[in-house]
């Protein structure tokens, strides 16, 4: 009896832990409901449509080679060479790298003269403008609106991925910020996947409809436009920048809700006070500045990995292994869109683990679990002309690695790159990122058909060895960030780039003495 008795009490007090966390959860949607709106509306405008043109602009290649033969003979009387129209096809894919390149370039320069807010308003309308070269360029008979929109459309894609995760990790307290900053993943999941659903044949992918599936894109940007001038400026924005406390207070009210958030204006004002006199720098004296130096090292060693990990490979090859696996024609897309919607999955508990497990766990336990599963899946492959059963393991493979890729490093990398670089650094250190996540996408583009032709399967254990530097690298040295602010991320980084000796210094170098006089 005694046993029945204290089960049933620990059951009950189970039970009570979890209506307890639940009304927890309630009440922190309710109080936050302002940032959770804010996220939303940055998400849409922001890496969701970067993760759309990537995925989308794959289903249509048969329609626009076809139109650009067909718009040439119309014009000249004969058709163009197979060759070159495979040339301007590359051309069209190729040039939304360039035009991404070039928004990031740009990026920085315009959002440290005006602000961010004001260049995401802008960047809806370069999106729009994209849209109808796009929708119109069949109507015109003109393949040349299609290269002018892809390059618009790369343009706004390289502000949005510079400013948006910027702005959404200024927005958020502390507690919230891993959660806040992992959303970019998830938006930047949920429009390859939005992409690859309104890209089949039987949506917006047949040869009628194509150039309103490439157009599509605008209904973010439109959406992002009517409801982003309704929501503030970043609370540090407003007082590093403006100095302006009441519009600051007012921006956290709006976002944070009614409560003390006397601590987080405490931990803005000490940022503000070390930032001292220091003003914004430009990329030169960034990668110059002893400082940063370490900072810079882990941006880009999570930038470079998350460009090298092999996820691109994992897509390349699962149209391969569906074939090898026995899938019906006509299946094999529907299969694919399990990849992309597993993907996105993923990205979403990433969003409910990064501020529990922190960022530096997810990544290199992410780094290592994807080793693990690429070791096995070039197993798989080389065998699965010998064993038949192997092309389901492989299948198998396959949606663990995106798993373990949404779920750890996807997410967590942009939290890390927000987190170890303050207001004065940030727009800088984010050209840098915007400049190898661009390079990366080209140089893989070009490097990648080469890797397979020539090593097959076995290109993975290039991926595989990127992973397990990384994930050394990242286990022995990144400082966890979860839960501290920005000095406090800054003095752990000191250790770092000054020896044990002159921890005590903060963002200037000020002493610890110094920066007390800024308290309020």
């Amino acid at each position: 009896m005694r046993l029945h008795s204290g089960g049933r009490k620990g059951t009950c007090q189970g039970a009570t832990g979890s209506l307890i966390e639940m009304a927890a959860f309630f009440s922190n949607l309710v109080q936050f409901r302002g940032l959770y709106q804010m996220i939303l509306v940055l998400g849409i405008g922001g890496s969701f449509p970067y993760g759309f043109h990537i995925s989308v602009i794959n289903y249509p290649s048969v329609h626009i080679r076809k139109f650009i033969n067909e718009t040439w003979i119309e014009r000249h009387g004969s058709p163009l060479h197979p060759e070159t129209i495979m040339l301007l096809w590359s051309f069209i894919v190729s040039i939304y790298g360039i035009g991404g390149l070039l928004g990031s370039l740009f990026c920085t320069y315009v959002t440290t003269k005006y602000r961010k807010k004001k260049c995401q308003i802008f960047t809806n309308l370069i999106m729009l403008a994209a849209a109808l070269f796009m929708a119109f360029s069949k109507t015109a008979k003109s393949f040349e609106m299609i290269l002018v929109g892809r390059l618009l459309y790369g343009i706004g894609s390289g502000f949005c991925m510079n400013i948006h995760p910027q702005y959404v990790g200024e927005i958020s307290p502390k507690k919230l910020r891993g959660f806040a900053n992992s959303t970019v993943a998830v938006f930047l999941t949920l429009g390859k996947l939005t992409g690859q659903v309104i890209g089949l044949r039987e949506i917006l992918g047949s040869e009628a409809l194509w150039p309103w599936l490439l157009a599509s894109s605008g209904l973010s940007a439109l959406v992002q436009l009517v409801t982003l001038p309704f929501f503030p400026d970043s609370p540090s924005y407003l007082l590093i920048q403006k100095g302006n406390e009441e519009a600051c207070r007012k921006a956290i009210r709006k976002l944070w809700g009614e409560g003390d958030h006397q601590a987080e204006i405490d931990d803005i004002m000490k940022e503000k006070g070390a930032m001292g006199s220091t003003k914004t720098l430009r990329v030169l004296e960034v990668i110059k500045e002893r400082s940063l130096r370490w900072q810079l090292y882990f941006m880009m060693t999570v930038m470079t990995t998350l460009q090298l990990c092999g996820i691109n490979a994992i897509y390349f090859y699962s149209f391969e292994v569906f074939h090898t696996a026995k899938f019906e024609e006509y299946l094999i897309p529907y299969v694919s869109l399990g990849i992309g919607l597993c993907e996105c999955l993923s990205s979403i508990l990433c969003s409910t683990l990064i501020d529990r497990f922190g960022r530096k766990v997810l990544l290199w336990g992410g780094y290592t679990l994807m080793c693990s599963v690429l070791a096995l899946l070039t197993m798989t492959l080389s065998l699965q002309h010998r064993f038949f059963w192997m092309h389901y393991f492989s299948v198998i493979l396959i949606f663990l690695f995106v798993v373990f890729y949404g779920s750890g490093p996807s997410g967590a990398t942009v939290a890390v790159m927000v987190e170890i670089f303050s207001q004065s650094y940030r727009p800088s250190a984010f050209l840098i990122v915007g400049c190898i996540n661009w390079m990366g996408l080209f140089v893989l583009g070009m490097i990648f058909p080469l890797l397979v032709d020539n090593l097959g399967p076995f290109c993975f254990l290039i991926f595989l060895a990127i992973l397990a530097l990384s994930a050394i690298f990242i286990y022995l040295y990144l400082p966890e960030t979860k839960g501290k602010s920005i000095v406090e991320i800054k003095a752990e980084f000191n250790k770092l780039n000054f020896g044990k000796k002159e921890t005590s210094f903060t963002e200037n170098n000020f002493p610890k003495e110094q920066l007390a006089c800024t308290k309020l």
